[in-house]
């Protein structure tokens, strides 16, 4: 009998992928290349693509391409407690640090949908490592993600609760990870893990974005923020 044939990557997949602004940067041939490398999978909500400190040399591993979905990435402290960093959406490339550095995941990486996900395993991903086009792809990646570390660091220690709500709500507003230029109107997060990003109580939070909401900055739904002056936001966020 023949082998099973792969999932095949469609049409919507390569929308939502070439939407992504790093993985459009790249030339359509390396692009290719890329997704040649690559095994589509699906993946249950809820399951987990990695845990923090799995190794990197295991079945299924390796640089992953969101197609479809989205996934958390988080980390639990002894406590119990969750910090959530980023969400992640379609289009969105992730898991490259520890194949460069070859040390265990970093983080947790939970479904929070059903997923479709493109896999390069190790040696694949290594291989394109060796052309010099996508290995300064990867470094551009890298940086971003060092930007947006500094920024949530900068967040943390110098600016107060307002400002880090209002900036991350239009971090979020923009894709988090993404950062497309795009600002969308609406975020599509619970409070509880917008809570969870920013390392504050759930009613700690209610009490800002209840504020922002009552000067018209904002408005609040189910599940839902609705962005309603941009501008003030901006404000907001550039205050100490």
């Amino acid at each position: 009998m023949p082998p099973p044939s792969r999932p095949r990557i469609s049409a919507a997949h390569r929308r939502a992928l070439e939407a992504n602004p790093w993985f459009a940067s790249m030339s359509r041939t390396q692009r290719e290349a890329l997704l040649g490398a690559a095994e589509l999978i699906h993946v249950r909500r809820g399951a987990m693509v990695f845990r923090q400190g799995d190794p990197v040399h295991v079945a299924g591993a390796g640089f992953y391409g969101l197609a479809a979905g989205t996934i958390k990435i988080s980390t639990l402290r002894q406590d119990g407690r969750e910090a959530i960093l980023a969400v992640l959406e379609p289009g969105n490339w992730f898991g490259e640090i520890s194949l460069i550095d070859g040390s265990p995941r970093t983080h947790d990486a939970t479904a929070l949908s059903a997923l479709d996900l493109m896999v390069v395993p190790y040696e694949a991903f290594a291989r394109q490592m060796q052309d010099a086009v996508f290995a300064r792809a990867i470094a551009a990646l890298l940086a971003a993600r060092v930007r947006g570390l500094y920024g949530l660091m900068e967040d943390a220690t110098l600016r107060g609760l307002r400002a880090r709500v209002a900036r991350r709500l239009m971090s979020l507003a923009r894709g988090d990870v993404t950062q497309s230029p795009e600002l969308r109107r609406t975020v599509s997060l619970p409070q509880e893990a917008l809570a969870m990003m920013l390392g504050v109580t759930r009613q700690t939070l209610s009490k800002e974005l209840n504020a922002m909401a009552q000067e018209g900055v904002i408005a609040l739904g189910y599940g839902r923020i609705e962005l309603l002056s941009s501008d003030a936001l901006q404000r907001l966020g550039s205050t100490a």
